[in-house]
């Protein structure tokens, strides 16, 4: 068990005049990612991803390039608008308000896609581009509170905390669903709306605590309405590719899209490359999903521990390794009891990456810019959300359906993140954000 005074110990510090940060508010932040997580584990990974290519688009070819090429619409809104509402939100101190304006977004989408059965494909497409708007933004306006959270030795710790909480909420609502669609005895076209609906509501209820305990710290900065989106835009072109100050985050950044086009790519289809490569049915699918969830919630955990003890770059770059490893064990898996040791080894990876990533983040964002930050962290992420997919996407129609010949092409995307990770300086990052 964390107790509070362990906590506390975590906690940044704010000079007087500032809400003082308590551990409640931690454990509230925290619960977002509990909150949210359901979205991506139904929708994106375990149970709507396959219901479209089977149901809504009846299997056809095409099928999954047209899943692929909807989320990267969605991605690349999320990649311009990120960055951009994020420095809006740190100058007029509205990151809660625009985290709570995402959510009602991403909410009322989710619920929406329960009215999409055989046939809808231009429906289903259209609503899903809109609520993975809304939960992409949110992602980043969430992640934006961890400075102002954590001391800076403690974010990887209390970014792992938020991290497995997620992949806990996505294994609740997951197995909420599957217990859904196999007591229903229903075909899957009947089945499975009602899980979007289970997922809508799951988010409302486990994000009230965000909404209720989370606090801006931030002040308005004094800049009329008239030249606000000219400074917002600035501030983004500057840190994209301004001084050298920023050099080392705008390399973890480039890092970010090439491992995070491997990520993204298995988040994306692994429904997906369960039931058409693997043979697995929906249910086998989804339990698969449910166990791999239980151990990224394990590394999210344990690697946030050993991120703050061993350093960020040595951490991440383990993650990185244990990837490749997990790819070729996936690729190579000609029985099940492979393909449930692959798995959980890119769960293991899947969550230690992601808090990895986020905390390192944290670490090179200068202060009072954080919305910033972590928007320019959503549009590194949402470029890899692109590329990877679509590129998996296009290798599998190309091929014939050859999925496993797509998955290959994620192995070089770790490679080539492992390859940029080295010419990060972490610690001359570091300095360059709090001088």
């Amino acid at each position: 068990m964390i107790s509070s005074s362990s906590v506390e110990q975590l906690l940044a510090s704010h000079p007087v005049g500032v809400l003082p940060v308590r551990p409640r508010e931690v454990l509230a932040w925290a619960f977002f990612d509990f909150a949210n997580s359901g979205y991506t584990t139904v929708v994106i990974t375990a149970v709507f991803s396959a219901f479209f290519v089977g149901v809504i688009a009846d299997g056809k070819p095409w099928a999954t390039f047209a899943w692929t090429a909807a989320l990267s619409v969605s991605y690349a809104v999320n990649a311009l608008a990120g960055p951009l509402i994020g420095a809006w939100a740190d100058l007029r101190a509205r990151k809660r308000a625009a985290l709570l304006a995402s959510s009602l977004v991403c909410v009322s989408g989710t619920a929406a896609l329960s009215l999409c059965g055989p046939g809808d494909v231009e429906l289903a497409l259209a609503i899903l581009i809109i609520s993975n708007i809304g939960f992409g933004l949110g992602e980043n306006l969430i992640a934006a509170f961890l400075p102002e959270l954590a001391k800076p030795q403690a974010m990887g710790r209390i970014s792992g905390w938020g991290w497995s909480l997620g992949y806990l909420g996505g294994v609740l609502v997951l197995g909420i669903c599957l217990w859904w669609v196999t007591s229903s005895r229903l075909p899957a076209a009947d089945s499975v709306p009602p899980t979007l609906l289970i997922t809508a509501a799951a988010f409302v209820l486990t994000a009230l605590p965000t909404f209720l305990l989370l606090r801006e710290r931030a002040r308005p900065q004094p800049i009329s309405a008239r030249g606000l989106w000219r400074d917002v835009v600035g501030r983004v072109v500057a840190a994209l590719a301004g001084s050298a100050a920023l050099l080392d985050l705008r390399r973890f950044l480039v890092c970010i899209v090439c491992f995070q086009a491997g990520v993204q790519t298995v988040i994306a289809i692994a429904a997906i490359y369960t039931t058409q490569a693997l043979g697995f049915s929906a249910q086998e699918s989804i339990v698969l999903i449910l166990l791999v969830n239980l151990t990224a919630a394990v590394g999210a955990f344990g690697f946030g521990s050993l991120q703050d003890r061993l350093g960020h770059r040595r951490t991440l770059a383990l993650t990185l390794i244990g990837w490749l490893l997990a790819i070729g064990v996936f690729w190579a898996a000609d029985s099940r009891p492979w393909v449930w040791v692959g798995a959980n080894l890119a769960g293991l990876c899947l969550g230690a990456s992601q808090s990895a990533g986020r905390a390192l983040v944290g670490y090179l964002c200068p202060r009072d810019r954080e919305a910033e930050i972590f928007g320019l962290w959503g549009l590194a992420v949402k470029v890899a959300s692109i590329l990877g997919p679509l590129s998996y996407g296009a290798v599998s129609w190309l091929s014939g359906g050859d999925h496993r010949l797509a998955l290959l092409t994620t192995a070089g995307a770790f490679v080539a993140g492992l390859l940029l990770l080295m010419r990060v300086d972490v610690e001359r990052g570091r300095a360059a954000a709090v001088g």
